[in-house]
C-alpha cells in the first residue's frame, strides 16, 4: 500500500475535448471550427502552425474531427462506462461553435445548449462532476476569416459573451471551469492554439504575443463573469506543463532551461499573479514586440486571477546550448527536447518521466501557491487486440501507476491537488497527429486512421485497473 493519502473528495476521472470525441461537426446547428480544417497526414503539421491553405475543408482530404468517435451520439453509453470505472469527474470542453456557430450571433444556438444540458444531466445521474473547458483548441472559423481570430480585440468581447452565456445556462450544473486549454500552445501550434494564420513576411512573434494578450484579457474577463454569475464555482487557467532540464550543469544550459520554462510560465504568471512579469517586458523589447492594449487591461488582469492551476503533463523536456547535442532532438507534446539519457521514451518519442511529474507539480505550486488540478496525463500507444479481442495494455498501467504514485508523493510534499482526470478515458483522435492508432483510453474504439471501423467500444485491461485505483482512492495501484 502507498505511503501517501489522497484527500477525501479527490476528483478521479478522465479528460476529453469536444473536437477529438464529438464528431457531428455540422449537426445540431454547429458552425465550422478551426480543428475542422486540420487534415490527417503530412499536411496537418503546417496547418497547426498557421499555414492554412483554405478556410473550408478541401476535397480529397480526410478531417478526423468531422466524425471523431461520435461521442455526440454515444455520450450516454460512454458515460455509463466511465461510471462503471467509478469516475468522480469528467473533463469535457464545450464547442464554442455549437453555441455560437459563427461566434458573432447575439442569440445562442438552443440546440447546442440543449446538447450540453443533456450531457451534464447524464453526468449528474452518475454522480460525476463536469470539469468544463471553455476553449479547447477551438475558434469558430468565421472569426478567423473576419477578424484574424485572436489577433483582433473584437474577439475578446465575443468570447466574453460566449462565456457569460454558458455560465448563465449551466450555473446549477457546473462548478469547475477552465478558460483556455494549454494556453501556452499558442507559441508552438498557433493555428491549433488560437486560430492564427500567417502569410509570408508576417512578424509571427508580434502576432502571437498580441493574440496572447487578447486571450489573457479574455481569460480574466471569463474569471470575473464566472465569479459574478456562479459565486460557488471555481475557474482555473491551464498550462501544458513539463519542466525543462539543462542537459549539463554548464550555466549556459541552466540559463537556457530557465528561459524555455519561462516561455510557458509567462501565461500563467499573468493568469495566476495578475501582471506581466519583468522578464517578459525585456523579451518584448529585445524582439521588437509592441503590444496594443487598452487602459483598463492592467486592472482587469490584476483583479481577476484564476482560482486554481489546471495542468497537463505527459513528459519532461531537456535543452542544451551545444549544437551537437541539439541535433539529436526528439519531440514531446510538441515541445522540442534533446534526448535525455536517463529516462525511457514512448513509441512517439515522448519521454516517460514520473519523477519529473512530481518535480513539475512542486515547481508550479512553489511559484503560484494555487491549488493544482491535473486535468491531463496519459500514455499514447499502439494497442493491438489479441485473437479474443482483448487488449493487455500493461505498458499503460505501468505509466499511470508510476505517475499517480508521483502525484501522491507531491500531495505528501504538501501540494493541494483537486483531482486527476487522465487523458483519456476512451480512445479518440490524437490532437497532435490526427491519428486514431495513438491510443490513450481505458476503452478501445474500433476506428482506424482513415476513419474505418464500427466505432464499437470495448474495455482494455487498464479499465479494471483504474476502477480499482478509484475504489481505493489511490491506495491500491498494483
Amino acid at each position: 500500500m502507498a505511503n501517501y493519502t489522497f484527500p477525501d473528495g479527490f476528483l478521479w476521472g478522465g479528460a476529453t475535448a469536444a473536437n477529438q470525441v464529438e464528431g457531428a461537426y455540422l449537426e445540431g446547428g454547429k458552425g465550422l471550427t478551426t480543428v475542422d480544417l486540420m487534415p490527417a497526414g503530412e499536411k496537418r503539421g503546417p496547418v497547426m502552425k498557421g499555414y492554412v491553405p483554405s478556410l473550408e475543408p478541401l476535397e480529397g482530404e480526410f478531417y478526423p474531427s468531422h466524425e471523431a468517435i461520435d461521442f455526440y451520439h454515444h455520450y450516454k453509453s460512454d458515460i455509463a462506462l466511465f461510471a462503471e470505472m467509478g469516475f468522480k469527474a469528467l473533463r469535457i470542453s464545450i464547442a464554442w461553435s455549437r453555441i455560437f456557430p459563427t461566434g458573432e450571433e447575439e442569440i445562442p444556438n438552443e440546440e447546442g445548449l440543449r446538447f450540453y444540458d443533456s450531457l451534464f444531466d447524464e453526468l449528474k445521474k452518475h454522480d460525476m462532476e463536469p470539469v468544463v473547458t471553455l476553449a479547447h483548441f477551438d475558434v469558430p472559423v468565421h472569426l478567423v476569416e473576419k477578424y484574424g481570430s485572436w489577433r483582433s480585440r473584437e474577439v475578446v468581447g465575443l468570447f466574453e459573451h460566449y462565456a457569460k452565456t454558458v455560465f448563465q445556462r449551466y450555473q446549477d450544473k457546473v462548478k469547475y471551469w477552465v478558460t483556455f486549454n494549454e494556453i501556452n500552445m499558442l507559441l508552438h501550434l498557433p493555428f491549433m492554439g488560437a486560430g492564427l494564420t500567417f502569410q509570408e513576411g508576417d512578424n509571427v512573434k508580434q502576432i502571437q504575443y498580441q493574440a496572447a494578450h487578447h486571450q489573457l484579457v479574455a481569460s480574466a474577463l471569463a474569471v470575473k463573469a464566472c465569479h459574478e454569475i456562479i459565486p460557488d464555482a471555481q475557474i482555473g487557467c491551464m498550462l501544458a506543463a513539463g519542466m525543462f532540464y539543462p542537459y549539463t550543469c554548464d550555466p549556459a544550459d541552466v540559463k537556457k532551461a530557465m528561459d524555455r520554462d519561462r516561455e510557458s510560465f509567462f501565461f500563467i504568471d499573468v493568469q495566476a499573479r495578475g501582471y506581466y512579469p519583468s522578464y517578459a517586458k525585456r523579451f518584448f523589447k529585445e524582439n521588437n514586440i509592441s503590444l496594443v492594449t487598452e487602459p483598463q487591461d492592467e486592472e482587469i488582469l490584476a483583479a481577476h486571477t484564476a482560482d486554481y492551476l489546471a495542468m497537463s503533463y505527459y513528459s519532461s523536456r531537456t535543452t542544451s546550448t551545444d549544437p551537437e547535442i541539439t541535433r539529436k532532438s526528439t519531440s514531446g507534446n510538441v515541445f522540442g527536447s534533446v534526448r535525455n539519457p536517463y529516462v525511457k521514451k514512448s513509441e512517439w518519442g515522448w519521454t516517460i518521466d514520473p519523477l519529473g511529474f512530481r518535480i513539475t507539480i512542486n515547481q508550479l505550486y512553489d511559484r503560484y501557491q494555487k491549488p493544482i488540478f491535473v486535468v491531463e496525463n496519459g500514455l499514447g500507444a499502439i494497442d493491438t487486440p489479441d485473437e479474443n479481442g482483448n487488449i493487455e495494455d500493461d505498458y499503460r498501467i505501468e505509466y499511470l501507476r508510476e505517475h499517480i504514485s508521483a502525484m501522491g508523493e507531491a500531495i505528501e510534499d504538501g501540494v493541494p491537488i483537486i483531482g486527476y482526470t487522465s487523458w483519456a478515458p476512451i480512445d479518440m483522435v490524437s490532437a497532435s497527429s490526427g491519428e486514431m492508432k495513438k491510443r490513450y483510453g481505458y476503452i478501445y474504439v474500433d476506428r482506424d486512421n482513415q476513419g474505418n471501423g464500427t466505432k464499437a467500444r470495448s474495455k482494455k485491461k487498464s479499465f479494471d485497473w483504474y476502477k480499482k485505483v478509484i475504489a481505493t482512492n489511490g491506495q491500491d495501484l498494483d
